[in-house]
């Protein structure tokens, strides 16, 4: 009856895991969600001591509250700009638990089942593979000096191919009987290195796409954790994470016109580069007072933003900036492109935070089409997502990446700091066009001072 009741619990826990994603798939329930989710997890927590050794209760209670403590730090301290750093570190330390608890298991465990000594390798596999994967993308995102551009060796691909043929040969050998256990030490350091391998020659400006594609092989490898510890709800949950981080890769690839095939065997190329001093040779610059005489007779303002806004945390001050330009009988209008920031969901969760109504929020495929009835477009700190040469240059590190077409706007106000290149390390050719004007500043305070010149006018 015990057990019963457990597995019911369990089973109470998956359902909010499924609750939580659902009413994660919007901005106005996402909260909830989160709470759903969380909870589901608290309550998996709780069932999964209840089983323990009497005496291993301190080692987990001492783990328990470090991670809390690790935690609550993490949540508290962390930016909204250093947020898909953390999330590339959430997944690897995903597959790293993943890889260890395995481990245990075969070491400890005694003889097990061929399908749970299959469980293990391909824990293995996924979890080493996630975690160096993630590691690197953090670096990638991080910016660290010696990540910056993609690394590439001479026979990249058949270099993977032998790494995905040697680790399947030894997820063979383990399945030969617990005299070929050893196996699975090689096993996660040849994935490992293809790990790193995969990675490795992506470029920064695709580190959004593979970011969702590590969350869902470390769900992946959480389910096959799963049934290596015969736990049902690791094994509902991995796989909703699995699941839907696949769904999410998918539709970032479409976002961005990448290849998934390309995505999941690391063949995305680098393309060329224009030269920078060649592209800005007839920028021209703009002031918070000129900017505000040009906003006064708009009639359709649409706010681009970007990773810059998240920099400057010029989210509230856009905010400001609409509801004046709203007064003034102004339509006002958001354009979020999927992969603005460095993260899916990156600018909608940083608008939201400002209080900027879910409806004015439009998508690109929603907003481009009429682009080109807008008064004024401004650009907040975006870069790469209204890059018009992915439309033009089929040999450009973003060549097909579906962009917002501020170009096509009457009027283009970029606010950035300087023209230094975006993710993608490529000069932007918008800020030279003959319709933009660049406002060199950090974007809080540009948008501030913008305020108080319009209020003056």
């Amino acid at each position: 009856m015990t057990e019963l009741l457990l597995q019911l619990a369990y089973l109470v826990a998956a359902v909010l895991f499924i609750f939580g994603l659902k009413f994660m798939t919007h901005p106005k329930t996402a909260v909830r969600g989160n709470l759903f989710g969380a909870g589901g997890m608290l309550l998996a927590t709780l069932l999964a001591l209840v089983g323990l050794v009497p005496g291993s209760l301190p080692l987990i209670a001492v783990g328990l509250v470090v991670g809390s403590a690790v935690g609550a730090v993490l949540a508290v301290k962390i930016q909204m700009t250093a947020m898909p750093q953390l999330v590339a570190l959430f997944n690897g330390s995903g597959g790293a638990a993943s890889v260890l608890v395995a481990g245990a298991a075969l070491m400890y465990a005694g003889k097990q089942p061929p399908h749970s000594i299959l469980a293990t390798a391909a824990t293995g596999i996924i979890g080493a593979v996630t975690f160096w994967g993630s590691l690197v993308a953090y670096a990638k995102l991080q910016e660290l000096k010696a990540f910056r551009k993609p690394f590439s060796v001479t026979g990249q691909q058949a270099i993977n191919a032998a790494l995905a043929a040697g680790v399947v040969v030894l997820g063979g050998l383990m399945l030969l009987g617990e005299a070929w256990s050893w196996a699975y030490l090689p096993l996660v350091v040849l994935a490992s290195l293809l790990g790193l391998m995969l990675v490795l020659p992506i470029g920064g400006a695709d580190m959004p796409v593979v970011i969702a594609l590590l969350n869902s092989y470390s769900g992946l490898a959480a389910a096959a954790t799963g049934f290596v510890v015969n736990n049902n709800v690791l094994i509902i949950s991995g796989s909703l994470v699995g699941a839907s981080g696949i769904i999410l890769t998918q539709l970032m690839c479409k976002a961005m016109n990448r290849s998934l095939t390309h995505v999941l065997f690391g063949v995305m190329e680098a393309g060329s580069v224009s030269d920078a001093k060649e592209v800005y040779a007839n920028v021209r610059s703009t002031s918070p007072d000129d900017v505000a005489m040009i906003l006064d007779s708009a009639q359709r303002v649409v706010f681009v933003p970007g990773y810059g806004m998240a920099v400057a945390q010029a989210q509230h001050a856009v905010r400001n900036l609409g509801k004046l330009l709203e007064e003034r009988g102004c339509q006002v209008e958001y354009a979020i492109h999927p992969v603005a920031g460095r993260m899916p969901g990156h600018m909608n969760v940083l608008l939201a935070e400002a209080d900027v109504p879910y409806e004015q929020l439009k998508e690109m495929n929603e907003i481009n089409p009429t682009l080109e009835t807008v008064d004024v477009a401004i650009v907040i700190g975006a870069n790469d997502v209204v890059n018009p040469v992915a439309r033009t240059d089929p040999k450009s590190p973003i060549a097909g990446m579906p962009i917002i077409d501020v170009d096509k706007a009457r009027t283009v106000i970029v606010v950035k700091r300087s023209l230094s290149p975006g993710f993608a390390g490529i000069p932007n050719p918008l800020f030279a066009a003959d319709n933009t004007l660049m406002l060199f500043a950090d974007g809080q305070k540009a948008v501030l001072d913008i305020v108080a010149a319009l209020k003056e006018t």
